[in-house]
């Protein structure tokens, strides 16, 4: 297992850009695809992107494709995702997650073992 946290949430106005940043512990971190997901009050969990172990392959949400960038740096054992052209839609409590890279689909809270604590990241209008 890994232990993740996240950081980089915050407040922003819509339009407006963040960086989440998900530090992960252990000498395993390169071994495991990675993903990010959000959670907004009242709703399921839902991805929103992943990266293969290696940085190769990238997977996104529709909703987020072309606004919202994963990307990953093994020698500092962390993942990024930067957040652009934000909207209040993307109010969401967000999580990043980690999986093995031989089982699990990369869309769905199953296929992940480790979890953060999230972040939150609030849109305002």
């Amino acid at each position: 297992q890994v232990q993740l946290v996240e950081s980089g949430g915050g407040l922003v106005q819509a339009g407006g850009s963040l960086r989440l940043s998900c530090a992960a512990s252990g000498r395993t971190f390169s071994s495991y695809d990675m993903g990010w997901f959000r959670q907004a009050p009242g709703k399921e969990r839902e991805f929103v992107a992943a990266i293969r172990w290696s940085g190769s392959s990238t997977y996104y949400a529709d909703s987020v494709k072309g606004r919202f960038t994963i990307s990953r740096d093994n020698a500092k054992n962390t993942v990024y995702l930067q957040m652009n052209s934000l909207k209040p839609e993307d109010t969401a409590v967000y999580y990043c997650a980690a999986k093995s890279r031989y089982s699990g689909s990369y869309y769905n809270t199953d296929g992940f073992h480790s979890w953060g604590q999230g972040t939150q990241v609030t849109v305002s209008s």
